[in-house]
Formats: structure tokens, sequence, C-alpha cells
């Protein structure tokens, strides 16, 4: 008989962000055709999804495996009750989303002071104050913007961020009325410990911030970093079909958590999520026909844990 997590403090139920179509497809050198990305999304909403990141809306020349998110978003302009997100650089991702029908799009910033300025001359804080003008605009366009902390667990330039630097990065995006903002461990550095004390702190100081997490499954530490931050209250999390992605910034990154094995730990953990693990895992089988090649997916290689129990 399994626990009933009577010792344990653990959510009744959990909202997971499907973001293989954007984080996975874009570390793939081979470039999908729209027709199946659009499938693949509908698919997803027939799983069970209510969160789902489409795409980006980048220079098509940085990451060319993005150059159709507009064409995707207008493909699926018509679907309700999902929330279709995409990730923006400035702007000019605004007027995109705009253009093609996106109604919510996210903001990133690096924790990391020294990659920050190296990559734009600026430190983060001075990178959100200039998020001021791309709010203002996507709130006039009745579009939702939310905002991300990459890197918060730890950097490969400075290694642990202390904890004040991020409290400074969400009190920044406080400042320009954002207040959705996930903690994205791109570098894969993050540990449960350091996981739970940060998502209790955050939480404590910003009670007014909806806080997701992503982690990248570089270390094998994604599902453990989960379990930590669902102890501390966070029920909104990041995951990816297959298990693909990863930071393509960072030596030896490899792919996020796989959306399959985390549903498939909060099924058996008796934890709502509404996605239907059978028809993720055709998802998840059919996105590793398309990028043809193995992926980082213990559900694909093991199958589910109820799938070994013998039936008389």
């Amino acid at each position: 008989m399994k626990s009933e997590g009577i010792f344990m403090n653990l959510p009744k139920s959990v909202t997971i962000c499907e973001v293989g179509l954007r984080d996975g497809l874009q570390n793939e050198p081979a470039i999908l055709k729209t027709e199946d990305k659009r499938k693949l999304a509908e698919k997803l909403i027939v799983a069970g999804f209510k969160v789902i990141e489409l795409g980006s809306f980048m220079s098509p020349k940085a990451v060319p495996q993005m150059a159709d998110t507009d064409k995707l978003f207008s493909l699926l302009g018509s679907v309700k009750e999902v929330e279709l997100r995409a990730l923006i650089a400035n702007k000019k991702g605004v007027e995109r989303a705009i253009f093609c029908g996106c109604r919510k799009v996210k903001l990133n910033v690096s924790a990391s002071r020294k990659h920050n300025l190296a990559n734009i001359n600026m430190t983060p804080e001075e990178s959100i104050a200039g998020f001021a003008e791309i709010v203002e605009l996507a709130s006039q366009n009745n579009i939702q913007v939310s905002g991300s902390i990459s890197m918060p667990f730890g950097s490969p330039w400075e290694g642990n961020i202390p904890i004040e630097s991020i409290q400074s990065i969400a009190e920044a995006y406080l400042n320009v009325g954002i207040t959705e903002i996930s903690l994205s461990d791109a570098s894969g550095m993050a540990v449960p410990n350091q996981v739970y004390s940060m998502c209790l702190t955050m939480q404590q100081k910003f009670p007014q911030v909806k806080w997701w997490l992503h982690f990248h499954n570089t270390r094998g530490m994604g599902i453990a970093n989960i379990f930590a931050a669902m102890q501390t209250g966070i029920t909104h999390f990041d995951s990816s079909f297959a298990g693909l992605g990863g930071c393509p910034f960072v030596p030896g990154a490899a792919g996020n958590v796989s959306s399959e094995d985390m549903v498939h730990m909060l099924d058996e953990m008796g934890i709502e999520t509404e996605i239907d693990i059978v028809k993720l895992v055709e998802v998840a089988k059919e996105i590793r026909q398309l990028v043809g090649h193995d992926t980082d997916s213990y559900i694909l290689r093991a199958g589910r844990s109820k799938d070994l129990i013998r039936k008389e």
C-alpha cells in the first residue's frame, strides 16, 4: 500500500506547463514542420494540459527552430480555456504577439550578473526596468506578461547566487507590474535542500507573487527538486515532453524534466494534474520519432509502474 503522504506537506493538485514546443525544440538540429507542431499542441491539449508554451518570438536568424511561432499561434487562436504563452526578449516580441493573437508572453533575465553584463551590458535590475515599456504595450492590448529569473540556484560564472540578489530581481519585476515569476534552473545546479529554502524564503517575502519552477535535469536532480518545491507549497511547474531541451549556453546541459516522468510521479502519489498519462506518453513517443533520437525519459524507457502489475 502506498503512503498517503501523512507526514509530508504535499499539495492536492499541481499545474504543469508543457514547454517542449519551445524549450525542447529550440535546441534540436532538426526543424519540425509547423503542421507537426500544431498536431502536437492539439494532442497535448487533448491530454489535459491547461498551460502550453508554444514557442518564442526571437529572431529567426538566432533561433530558426522558432521562426514559425507566429503562424502556430494564428492556427491555434480559436483554442479556449488553455493558456498558450510565448517567450519574448523585447518590444518586438509583444508586437508580434499582438499581430498573431498570442495572449500571454514571458520575459527573462539572468540572476548571474556577470552573465547579464556580458550579454547586454546591464545588471538584471536594469534589464527589468527596461521592461516597463513592454509591459505597458502588452497591457494596452490585453496581453498578460510573466517574468523568469534564470540561474537563481547557481551560475557557471559566479557559483552560488546570494538570495538577496534573487529578491532584488523579484522586486524589480514587481516594480514594472509583473507578479507572476518563474525560477528557472537553466544551469542545472539546483539541489533539493537549496530549492526548499529558496522557495520558502521567496514565498514568505513576496506572497503576492505567483511562482513557477522550471528545472533542467542536467544532473538528474529535476524530480527531486520538484518534490522539494512542492513541500513548500509551490504548485506550478514547467516540464517538457520526452525530456527534450536544456540550455544551449551552459556546457554539458541536458534536457528538461520529462513531462511524462513528472505526471507519472504525481499520479502515483495521488496528486491531481488533470493530465492523461497514457495520452501524454503517446505524444512523447511521437516527438521522439520526429526528432530522430532517443531522449531522457524514464517512462519512455521503462513504462508506468502500473504496467508491471500482472492482472490475474
